[in-house]
């Protein structure tokens, strides 16, 4: 507000008076209540982006749950061990949380003295070649349940049954660059399980992927190798939730690029695969054998017995 000058009329002998009149408005508003108003909207904007946050931090942190669960780690304690880090996502997340089997929950727990009993016992093994070509007969159809026809191979061999889950150039066994099974291979996974429970024999799970390399190249990046680890302990996962014996599983590993079923394309969709082996008993002996306690103090003379232990080298004792 702009000063108000008043002018009186001057007389004989007196001099112009001027009376200025201050508005305080702009003093008063300093005491008034928008800065209040300011402040609260600033406080409201801070806590949305802390939410904002808050969210994305915590489905950056069920992905990364799902990735290590894959790969055999947990994470995450709650209870007994009926919810792992798998189905759980991080404490604190809106992620839907679903228990899964433990041993706990084992009906057939056995001798406590010693421990669970293996579910296995009892159970038939298959070991001639028409048996396990009867039962790849039945994956066969289980697959095609699924529309996975054109992605399995089967091959009955010395050392058992061998089965290939492989991509093809229109769809894949696992999300690209992840090891998220694909809703078909987890479907079919799950229906192995049950039918691996009816025998005795164990089985080796492998991870294969292509060439295709990542960038980071340092020595602590993630890599093929394990990329195809974290796929091989996905689909031991799968097999366990459908109903597969934990004592079924031999052995988990990943390959990464080193075996492609088609050498001249190392980078081919069918090199990207899960191969479950299904050993018969003999070869399932032959390979713990090699991981088994060794004659350290014998050099084996026929070579196919270098399979039950390690032998030294000439002149080592």
């Amino acid at each position: 507000m702009q000063p108000e000058v008043v002018s009186l009329k001057p007389g004989r002998g007196d001099h112009q008076t001027v009376v200025k009149r201050v508005s305080r408005k702009h003093e008063d508003e300093g005491h008034g209540g928008a800065w209040k108003v300011a402040f609260a909207d600033f406080c409201l904007a801070l806590l949305c982006l802390f939410l904002v946050l808050w969210l994305l931090a915590s489905r950056n942190s069920e992905r990364m749950q799902v990735v290590l669960q894959n790969a055999g780690a947990n994470l995450i304690e709650d209870g007994q061990g009926l919810t792992n880090s798998l189905a759980a996502g991080s404490r604190g997340s809106m992620i839907e949380r679903n228990p899964v089997p433990s041993r706990s929950e084992d009906p057939n727990p056995g001798d406590p003295t010693r421990g669970p009993a293996d579910p296995r016992a009892g159970k038939p093994s298959l070991e001639s070649p028409e048996q396990l070509q009867a039962l790849a007969r039945r994956i066969a159809g289980l697959a095609a349940e699924e529309g996975l026809e054109g992605h399995l191979r089967t091959a009955v061999t010395a050392q058992g049954l061998r089965l290939q889950l492989h991509d093809t150039e229109s769809s894949g066994m696992f999300e690209r660059g992840s090891a998220l099974p694909a809703q078909p291979l987890r479907a079919l996974l799950r229906k192995l399980g049950p039918l691996l429970a009816e025998v005795r024999n164990q089985v080796l799970i492998v991870g294969h992927t292509d060439a295709t390399a990542y960038q980071d190249k340092a020595p602590g990046a993630f890599t093929n190798w394990a990329l195809s680890s974290h796929r091989a302990m996905a689909a031991r996962h799968e097999l366990l939730v459908g109903g597969m014996p934990e004592t079924s599983v031999l052995q988990v590993s990943g390959m990464a690029d080193a075996a492609p079923l088609d050498p001249a394309q190392p980078k081919a969709a069918v090199n990207r695969r899960i191969e479950l082996m299904l050993l018969t008993s003999a070869q399932s002996r032959a390979i713990a054998g090699m991981y088994g306690p060794a004659d350290w103090g014998r050099t084996a003379a026929d070579p196919s017995e270098q399979v039950r232990g390690f032998s030294h080298p000439p002149g080592v004792r």
